[in-house]
C-alpha cells in the first residue's frame, strides 16, 4: 500500500545519522558565482527517483555545470569563471 511506503520512508530517514537530534528547516541559499547550498533536514533525489547519498547537514549543488561530481559542486565555478550575475 502507498501508505505503507511512506511510513517505510519515513522511519529510514529516522534511522539515518543525518537526521538524529531535532529536525532542522530546510533552506537554500545562492552563492554568489557559486553553488546553491541546501541546509537542513532533506532528501536529494537523482533523476532516476533514486536517493543520493549525503553524508551532511549542508550540501553544496552546481548550478555552473562544470562539476565532474554533479549534482554536487567540486569548485570548478572557480576555475570557469562562472558568473550569476551577468
Amino acid at each position: 500500500m502507498a501508505g505503507d511506503s511512506a511510513a517505510e520512508a519515513s522511519e529510514a530517514r529516522a534511522d539515518h545519522p543525518l537526521n538524529s537530534g531535532p529536525a532542522a528547516p530546510v533552506s537554500v541559499v545562492a552563492c554568489p558565482d557559486g553553488p546553491l547550498l541546501v541546509r537542513g533536514d532533506f532528501t536529494l533525489l537523482g533523476a532516476d527517483g533514486e536517493e543520493l547519498p549525503r553524508t551532511r547537514r549542508t550540501v553544496a549543488l552546481c548550478r555552473c555545470g562544470a562539476s565532474v561530481l554533479k549534482p554536487y559542486c567540486d569548485g570548478s565555478h572557480k576555475l570557469i569563471g562562472f558568473r550569476s550575475e551577468p
